[in-house]
């Protein structure tokens, strides 16, 4: 299987640059997985195509605004630092940009000086490891000098920051948002509960797999960098339970979707369970704890355009993708969804 294979065409002018004015505006794809079957609506009638009992899991994790722009001690120049994850106490894993510039013990300040980095380890690929120095809470440090992370294919500045969050984010630690959610509204939320849809929250904090390319031909050889994910014991139970009565579960999203593949494929079950996860789905993953798969529109030659092909098929998805073209849905972050179901 080759990286080429997920390759499409993409006119650039439908890469979303802003978010809706209402986020339910955004477009509906629904593809049937065994078919090529389509059908066009908007995400604001999701609930036309769910059913009393169907369970929608859902990636609660919070974007940090964990882009930051320092200057080097004694030469000034100018460094980017993208922070992905924790690794122990004030030590957080980053891609720092131009990695060339930063050697271990280079030191770089931010803002007024009120934090400083220490870089004490050099990893491959742009990867640096920094020793935070501050006074104070780290997190407000962060919100007042970091900025949110958006996606290179994004060239207009965001001007509200919660727009790049889901409505039900929660739990802080994610470089990147799961897009999939941001459809989602309070008032949909609650028409959804209301008509008999149960809500399941997980964690996935997206981190460097996100942001780094399939480099090899042979999709195989691709290994992802491992994200840290959560489920709680009261969230598997009501998993376990509608596994049990035979509900539908439908995962908001690929990192929704990691996490609960990651969770049963090692455990057999849903369980309560923590870690972290280095899951690459591509065609011929044997799924074991989804129904159906709402998502939006991904990158040529991404793990995340292999995941939702694993779902249902190769030449399903490339099908909908060119409809999706050719009726000028918009793509990527901001872009418009798509929801993978078995009529």
């Amino acid at each position: 299987m080759k990286t080429s294979d997920f390759d499409y065409h993409l006119p650039e002018e439908l890469i979303a640059q802003r978010p809706l004015a209402n986020r339910t505006d955004s477009r509906l794809l629904l593809v049937d997985r065994e078919s090529l079957d389509l059908q066009h609506d908007t995400f604001g009638n999701l609930g036309k195509y769910l059913v009393p009992g169907d369970v929608l899991v859902m990636n609660d994790t919070k974007v940090m605004p964990a882009r930051l722009i320092g200057v080097k001690k004694n030469t000034g120049a100018e460094i980017e630092v993208l922070l992905l994850n924790q690794v122990e106490g004030d030590v957080w894993e980053t891609i720092t940009r131009p990695a060339r510039r930063v050697k271990e013990g280079t030191i770089i300040s931010f803002g007024d000086g009120s934090l400083v980095a220490k870089c004490v380890k050099v990893l491959p690929e742009g990867i640096r490891h920094f020793e935070m120095l501050y006074q104070g809470v780290f997190l407000e440090i962060l919100d007042r000098l970091g900025e949110m992370p958006l996606p290179p294919y994004i060239h207009v500045k965001l001007e509200d920051r919660d727009r790049y969050q889901t409505v039900y984010s929660k739990v802080v630690g994610s470089a990147a948002a799961p897009t999939a959610g941001l459809h989602f509204t309070n008032e949909l939320l609650l028409e959804l509960k209301s008509n008999g849809v149960e809500i399941v929250y997980l964690t996935l904090h997206v981190g460097l797999g996100t942001f780094r390319p399939v480099a090899v031909e042979d999709v195989e050889k691709h290994r992802l960098h491992e994200e840290y994910y959560a489920l709680s014991a009261e969230a598997a139970e009501r998993l376990r339970l509608a596994r049990f009565e035979k509900r539908r579960i439908i995962a908001v999203g690929t990192t929704s979707t990691r996490t609960l593949e990651t969770i049963h494929g090692h455990h057999g079950d849903f369980v309560a369970a923590s870690g972290y996860s280095d899951i690459f789905i591509y065609p011929g993953f044997n799924f074991k704890a989804i129904d159906g798969l709402i998502t939006n529109f991904h990158l040529p030659k991404s793990t995340l355009l292999m995941l939702v092909s694993a779902f249902s098929s190769k030449a399903i998805i490339m099908n909908a993708y060119n409809e999706a073209v050719k009726e000028k849905y918009r793509f990527f972050s901001f872009g418009d969804s798509m929801f993978i179901r078995k009529k």
